[in-house]
């Protein structure tokens, strides 16, 4: 019997519980005028605009650097020199097998015009005559192949100096002083030199999803994390073609300025990227969950009514007691707001939620505990027992 009694109470406090609905908060915001935006973000690496590898076209030891990490150089700048004692060697010889060919041409040109006067003559042979003239032939082919030794060992000597080929900062020094230098294969790094650290760019990977929204011109803002407060601004310079793809991710290059004045963009940092790929200045805004939201009915107050528009999109205000819809044009969405080009002036208040106590502010489906009790209607409850509007 005790059991029955205290069934009936539960069921009788539940009942109680759920006639009783909670106040309706409905939340507004005014339609108001801003800068809106679409946008891609991604992650690239800073490096400058033109960087050059500086390399030796010959082998050997290095014996002197005159530049640092870090050094200025300007274009034509000595700064290092090979151990030039073998190529000074192999110019040496050169220049000595010219002055031999030049000795034989000289012997074989006083040979040739001999036998050519006593040929003319008809006092030798023309065999003799013949061969006296390829002995001279050959004198003069030897001079231009030892002429063309010699500019070879002398040219190999100059790439013994090592040159600035560019105004810039050393940003790499790959060798010391003493060590040995092979360019049989490929020509070996000395120094990485960096025209303008004040001219960078940062080279981004793009995902295929978001590059057709990218273009050239548009305009780009980035942080890096050595100074995670400040943001830098740059444009999109470059779209490459060619895709790359990473554990089955395919990704493009795009090419972005970064102008560097105060110098603090530093080669090699990771930058986060958002490229601006639609941009609406001083338009009208609406948040854009004021789109998705309608007067449920089943929430109205006796008092309450609804004028409503068949609109494929729409908004809602709520004017003494009375839901009124809106018919709009809507143009770029750019997240938490959308531009609206006709249906609405500015300030108007429109409606983007309601809030019930234990319910969602959206879709109103109950998310607490059904058995939890529920607050005491207000003295504004309307007799039908329906929720009182704020």
């Amino acid at each position: 019997m005790k059991l029955i009694i205290n069934l009936l109470f539960v069921s009788a406090l539940l009942l109680s519980a759920c006639s009783k609905a909670p106040v309706v908060n409905y939340t507004k915001a005014p339609v108001t005028r801003q800068n809106i935006s679409t946008s891609v973000t991604a992650t690239g690496t800073i490096e400058p605009v033109t960087r050059v590898e500086v390399g030796t076209q010959v082998s050997g030891k290095i014996a002197h650097l005159y530049v640092d990490y870090n050094s200025v150089v300007k274009s034509g700048q000595v700064i290092a020199e090979l151990d030039k004692t073998n190529l000074l060697s192999e110019l040496t010889a050169a220049q000595s097998n010219l002055a031999n060919a030049q000795s034989e041409l000289n012997y074989q040109t006083s040979n040739f015009n001999r036998y050519k006067t006593l040929f003319e003559k008809g006092l030798v042979s023309a065999n003799d005559y013949e061969q006296a003239r390829l002995s001279f032939d050959k004198a003069r082919q030897q001079i231009v192949v030892q002429q063309q030794s010699v500019t070879r060992a002398r040219t190999n000597l100059g790439y013994a100096t090592i040159t600035a080929p560019i105004d810039g900062v050393v940003l790499s020094r790959e060798v010391e002083e003493g060590q040995t230098v092979a360019a049989s294969m490929t020509t070996p790094t000395l120094f990485i030199i960096a025209k303008n650290l004040t001219d960078m760019r940062v080279i981004a990977n793009v995902d295929e999803a978001d590059i057709g929204g990218v273009k050239e011109g548009q305009r780009v803002s980035f942080t890096v994390d050595a100074y995670p407060d400040d943001v830098f601004n740059g444009s999109v310079t470059q779209v490459r073609q060619e895709a790359t793809t990473t554990s089955s991710v395919v990704t493009y290059e795009v090419v972005i300025s970064a102008p560097n004045e105060e110098l603090k963009l530093k080669p090699g940092l990771t930058a986060n990227i958002t490229i601006y790929t639609k941009e609406r200045n001083d338009v009208l805004t609406i948040p854009s969950k004021a789109l998705r939201f309608s007067p449920n009915a089943t929430l109205l107050t006796e008092e309450q009514s609804v004028s409503d528009v068949d609109a494929p999109f729409k908004v809602w205000t709520l004017d003494d007691n009375v839901f009124k819809a809106h018919a709009v044009s809507i143009g770029l969405q750019g997240g938490t707001h959308t531009e609206i080009t006709d249906g609405v002036t500015e300030g108007m208040q429109v409606v983007t939620s309601f809030e019930i106590m234990g319910m969602n502010a959206q879709d109103g489906h109950q998310n607490s505990n059904p058995f939890m009790p529920k607050r005491p209607a207000s003295k504004q409850q309307g007799a039908n027992g329906k929720p009182a509007a704020k």
